[in-house]
């Protein structure tokens, strides 16, 4: 979906519409959830502090997240794709992988699917979708940022290595900020540079990563599409209006995060044995303290009590704008191996004071 918080807010309101908005934070705290398009020309992204999108934007307008809101409508978007296969595999609400090879419309087309799946969720939501049609899921993932907004790209066989080739290195899925600036002074400025290197290169400059950027810059991406991925982990936070150092004003906040996860965890059945915590200091530097234990929890009192434990593992080197718990290892957790993605696989609840 394109920009989906927030073209949700400029369809219900439609005085929204046309203007530079962002979903979640306010002008003077928090950290913006989605953009709208007309904000980020101004260079508002998700994931930015508030602070920073207002003054690359003075005009901008801060709308509070409504999720209840997306959920419904992202139902409403996959009943779409199940009108066409069960291989459905979600990857949050605004986005999901199609395996369309054997499909209930009997169409040879994935490309004319896709162009179907598209007007229909203009007709039923109202709501611009763009996508990616390939021969795998990295593929078509990177697709589908080609011609947003509104619009795909398919990559057919026999044009996976040029396509490959010809992308700038930031464009590959699974490349962020930091390690395509470590690229750039590697001289891998293409997918043509990357091809150029070989394995054991690149698993000495990007670890266990390497043998992943040699075979997909090669189209090789073996993953399938999977309808009943599994969640790995499941986690709440919180980012305050006001930085805290007082540690039992945190314990507050702990508190209320833990009663979040135990709501989270009773609604989907499950339990886990490492607890970690989560600590976003006021000059944005990220930290986390993790615990396992050899047993199963799911309660609020003992994931406070493991959050606690983990809280004065070490004194606070600052004051804190963000706190979040998460449990993992969880009891849905297969001895079989998994792939990368299903490792990366985290549901985390965000929450926001207005």
């Amino acid at each position: 979906m394109d920009a989906f918080y927030a073209s949700v807010e400029q369809l219900d309101n439609p005085e929204l519409r046309g203007k530079p908005i962002a979903v979640g934070g306010s002008s003077q705290r928090g950290v913006v959830s989605a953009a709208s398009y007309e904000a980020r020309k101004f260079g508002v992204r998700s994931a930015m502090s508030s602070v920073i999108a207002k003054r690359n934007c003075p005009d901008i307008i801060f709308v509070k997240a409504r999720f209840d809101r997306y959920r419904e409508i992202s139902q409403q978007i996959r009943s779409i794709f199940f009108e066409y296969t069960d291989l459905v595999e979600p990857l949050s609400l605004d986005e999901a992988y199609l395996d369309v090879t054997e499909n209930k419309k009997g169409n040879p087309s994935a490309t004319m699917i896709a162009r179907e799946i598209r007007e229909k969720i203009k007709q039923k939501t109202g709501l611009n979708a763009s996508a990616g049609i390939s021969v795998n899921k990295f593929i078509a993932k990177v697709a589908s940022d080609i011609n947003k907004p509104n619009g795909q790209k398919t990559v057919n066989p026999e044009e996976v290595l040029d396509f490959l080739e010809q992308l700038e290195i930031r464009k590959f899925y699974g490349v962020g900020k930091v390690t395509a600036e470590k690229m750039y002074r590697l001289g891998i400025f293409t997918g043509k540079d990357l091809k150029s290197k070989s394995e054991a290169y690149l698993a000495d400059h990007f670890g266990k990563h390497g043998p992943y950027y040699y075979n997909v810059v090669r189209g090789i991406h073996e993953s399938e599409v999977k309808p009943n991925r599994m969640r790995k982990s499941l986690g709440a936070e919180r980012t305050f209006s006001e930085n805290i150092s007082s540690e039992i004003f945190m314990l507050e906040k702990l508190t209320n995060i833990a009663e979040e996860i135990e709501r989270r965890l009773q609604k989907s059945k499950v339990a886990g044995k490492t607890v970690t915590l989560k600590i976003k200091y006021s000059d944005f530097t990220l930290q986390t303290r993790s615990k396992t234990i050899s047993y199963f929890i799911s309660s609020k009192e003992l994931i406070l009590e493991m959050a606690k434990e983990l809280l004065y593992q070490e004194k606070m080197k600052d004051s804190v704008r963000l706190l979040g718990i998460s449990l993992s290892n969880l009891n849905t957790d297969s001895p079989s191996v998994k792939t990368k993605e299903e490792k990366k696989e985290v549901a985390v609840q965000l929450k926001f004071d207005f």
